[in-house]
């Protein structure tokens, strides 16, 4: 039976990695710009890390892999980001929304204009989850698939609207997708979202408190927390929080560095 204890440690890397990694991200992001070529070299190092971290542990069932695996997707995950952020892969329209577009055109805009980078995580997630069915660590990819889930609920949240968002993450070269984001207004679909999210963390959380090795509660209790700091990120676009203020030191001397 596995006890509240043993959950701690999982928790206590994915919220770790989580503040550290997007840290790192923006930091690389805002204060790299200038060095592009720079920049990809990090994050193609990354994605070669983490493809290789879940190849090398995907037959083992020991902790430690479910560990190795789970990082190997969030290195992956952080290439993508990288890539994204620096827009280096984007989308085919790289401008403002039309002032008169509305409904389905609205829409295509918006969708054209990160479409490379929805390609290219879906086709990531496809290969992670193929690989993965002939595994018995499939750690890495479930994370990446679940972040990917994650980032398009958040996408379509935005672009429908919410009532709290923080951008100050998005670089100066990527501010024309504030042009896509919706009114500031609480649409049904948040709460929605937010409950969904909640259910699939119970769900990894039962998981954990009824798994049979430690292997699987660690999975498990992996997942379960990413699954909760999602929703958390989710609250944060219903209710007045900064949440940016958290990475603050990540971002401190962007702004000079860009300029000069």
């Amino acid at each position: 039976m596995v006890e509240i204890f043993d959950l701690g440690l999982p928790f206590a890397v994915v919220v770790a990695l989580w503040f550290v990694s997007t840290g790192l991200v923006a930091m690389i992001n805002h204060r790299m710009r200038q060095s592009l070529g720079r920049a990809l070299i990090i994050s193609g190092i990354c994605a070669i890390v983490g493809l290789s971290l879940i190849a090398l542990t995907s037959n083992a069932a020991a902790t430690w892999a479910v560990y190795a695996s789970f990082l190997g997707g969030l290195l992956i995950w952080s290439w993508h980001e990288i890539s994204f952020l620096t827009g280096a892969v984007a989308g085919s329209h790289r401008a403002p929304c039309p002032a008169d577009a509305v409904g389905w055109r609205r829409f295509s805009a918006a969708t054209m204009a990160l479409i490379h980078h929805e390609i290219a995580l879906a086709m990531t997630a496809g290969l992670l989850l193929s690989l993965a069915a002939f595994t018995i660590n499939p750690t890495g990819a479930y994370a990446f698939a679940l972040l990917l889930v994650f980032r398009l609920s958040s996408k379509l949240n935005i672009y429908w609207g919410v009532p709290n968002m923080s951008d100050e993450l998005l670089p100066k070269h990527l501010e024309y997708l504030k042009s896509y984001f919706g009114p500031k207004r609480l649409s049904p679909i948040l709460p929605l979202s937010i409950a969904a999210i909640g259910g699939l963390a119970l769900y990894f959380a039962n998981g954990a408190s009824s798994a049979a090795t430690s292997a699987e509660m660690v999975q498990n209790a992996l997942l379960c927390c990413l699954c909760s700091l999602a929703a958390l990120e989710h609250i944060f676009l219903a209710i007045p929080f900064r949440d940016s203020a958290l990475w603050q030191w990540a971002l401190d001397g962007s702004a000079d560095r860009t300029e000069g």
